[in-house]
């Protein structure tokens, strides 16, 4: 079993509800959620105007590759009605591998770690609380350290 680390976002629909959905349906597809982050509010990254993201960050073990992974990430991703793949789109739910341990993949389709994970603080919010002492291969960094350097302005736990 690998350990990997994934970031959930919805900011269009019941965003909650939408986070919940996403990890039902990861758990059983060779998929165990072990750890989740709190819910946080952000705002839209990129494309500023559209609503308020809610993101988390989940821990999970899985026997499956890295592009088997993302590929059934995708397809939850598609069945919860999200169209296309553009990095600043509004959508119901967004699922990223962001990490894998010391894992490094660099390929066409996939990156481990995920390129924007050091200058996301909505991410590494999140991460800090179920992983703070995890070190990015690349730079060496903790996760704690990363988040000490990125802007974390209006992001706050989520309550309804």
């Amino acid at each position: 079993m690998k350990c990997v680390y994934v970031g959930l976002g919805s900011n269009e629909g019941d965003r909650m509800a939408n986070l919940e959905k996403a990890k039902r349906l990861m758990n059983g597809r060779s998929i165990r959620i072990i750890k989740a982050s709190p819910v946080y509010q952000t705002p839209a990254w990129g494309d500023v105007d559209q609503p308020p993201y809610l993101n988390q960050v989940v821990e999970v073990e899985t026997d499956s590759e890295p592009k088997v992974l993302l590929e059934k990430l995708q397809q939850i991703e598609q069945a919860m009605g999200r169209k296309g793949h553009g990095w600043s789109a509004p959508r119901p739910i967004d699922l990223d591998i962001l990490a894998c341990g010391d894992y490094i993949l660099d390929g066409p389709d996939l990156k481990i770690p995920h390129p924007c994970l050091v200058e996301r603080g909505f991410v590494l919010v999140g991460l800090s609380r179920i992983a703070p002492d995890l070190v990015h291969p690349v730079n060496g960094m903790t996760v704690s350290e990363m988040l000490r350097g990125v802007d974390c302005d209006g992001i706050q736990i989520y309550s309804d």
